[in-house]
């Protein structure tokens, strides 16, 4: 048996000139939202071949301000999947509307489309799908559902009316950089939220962005400016604005929310999109190391790229096929003992109790449930070496 190895599962890629930027930001006396993030904000809309993009706390807080600009709430149902984290589901409770959970397809993580389009009625406002793993999942297959369903659609303000159908709203937190026939993803949904959290192939600590197609008759400069004023108390001037010379009067235009990104968090940001061609491309290459590696195990692998579609190679997840939760768990305790550590993603949401409590019973999630119990992601992140890989592939096969 080989030596134990010390992993980590998903440690931030940082480096001097991530730190270098930062030391900058806080020089120059600027740290709230400023320069940085605005600067941030344009590199993230030419990356992803859109107009604008906005920079806030987290991915959440631009999928629920998203939902806010939308005039989504009480009355209104918004459908996601079962298999996701709880971010995806908590913003539809936290504007007031009902959530509506699919459970996913047989042996698959996306979310059951025949399911998704017996449940799209005259309630549904939304629909916020997954791009699990960094996967892109089958737009085209949504937007078919909302377009044939728009005769039923009743807009609730003026952007809803605009699109004129149900919204598509990506949950593209592990996403960032993946593209489906030459189309960046932000560039695909109506709306895209992005995570930068300190786990994600691109980080600034925390941290999120959303982006949005263009929609006729509607300004872009526009939209970006309600959600400057929905992530900023309602106040019409930000920081930068009310710096300016004898600029200190403002007006608040509605008791918004407090969720914007700070220079501070950009700075990491910025050398992160740098560095990130360069992050794929070591991602991509342990992806197809694992693949080649564990090609003969009795196992499922999630496919993360092909001719049409390029992953961002986020997770790294495979199924024990034939295994139980049970034996999965003890799977994931004897890769511990090696110094490996495995994650699962996802416990289907109807399993918690919050959702417990909300009337979800996981009996209603079969496939979904399925897919959870004998999943395991290995780890999958730029400061792993060959050698690691090599370990992890071993003492995997040696276990199973």
């Amino acid at each position: 048996m080989k030596d134990k190895h010390n992993i980590h599962f998903s440690p931030p890629d940082i480096t001097q000139e991530e730190i270098d930027e930062v030391s900058d930001t806080l020089r120059s006396g600027w740290v709230t939202t400023g320069p940085k993030t605005k600067f941030f904000e344009n590199k993230i809309a030419k990356f992803c071949g859109t107009k604008k993009t906005v920079c806030l706390n987290s991915a959440t807080a631009c999928m629920e301000l998203t939902l806010r600009l939308l005039g989504i709430g009480s009355g209104d149902e918004v459908i996601t999947c079962a298999y996701t984290y709880t971010a995806s589901c908590s913003v539809i409770l936290h504007v007031g509307a009902t959530p509506v959970l699919i459970d996913t397809a047989p042996n698959n993580f996306e979310m059951d489309y025949e399911k998704l389009y017996s449940a799209v009625n005259e309630k549904t406002k939304a629909i916020i799908p997954i791009d699990l793993a960094g996967v892109i999942c089958n737009y085209d297959k949504i937007f078919d559902i909302v377009y044939k369903k728009r005769g039923i659609f009743t807009p609730n303000n003026d952007i809803q009316k605009a699109i004129g159908r149900v919204v598509v709203l990506a949950d593209s937190a592990h996403a960032f950089g993946a593209s489906k026939n030459g189309v960046m993803c932000g560039n695909i949904a109506d709306f895209t939220s992005f995570s930068f959290h300190a786990v994600k192939n691109l980080t600034t600590a925390e941290g999120g962005a959303v982006t949005w197609k263009d929609i006729d008759g509607l300004s872009n400069e526009d939209i970006y400016r309600q959600y400057m004023l929905l992530s900023l108390h309602g106040q019409s001037k930000d920081a930068l604005e009310k710096s300016k010379l004898g600029s200190w009067e403002y007006d608040i235009v509605s008791p918004a929310y407090k969720c914007n990104m700070t220079d501070i968090m950009a700075s990491i940001g910025i050398v992160q999109l740098k560095r990130y061609k360069d992050l794929l491309k070591r991602r991509k290459e342990i992806v197809n190391m694992y693949d080649v590696g564990l090609k003969s195990e009795n196992i499922q692998i999630l496919k993360h790229n092909n001719e049409s579609k390029e992953s961002s190679n986020h997770l790294y997840m495979v199924r024990l096929s034939g295994k139980d939760e049970s034996y999965r768990n003890e799977f994931i305790r004897a890769l511990a003992n090696q110094g490996i550590p495995a994650n699962v993603h996802y416990k289907p949401l109807p399993m918690f109790t919050a959702y417990k409590n909300l009337g979800f019973s996981i009996k209603k999630f079969p496939n979904a449930y399925n897919m959870y119990k004998n999943e395991i992601t290995l780890p999958l992140h730029t400061l792993l070496s060959d050698e690691d890989v090599n370990y992890i592939i071993d003492r995997f096969k040696y276990f199973l």
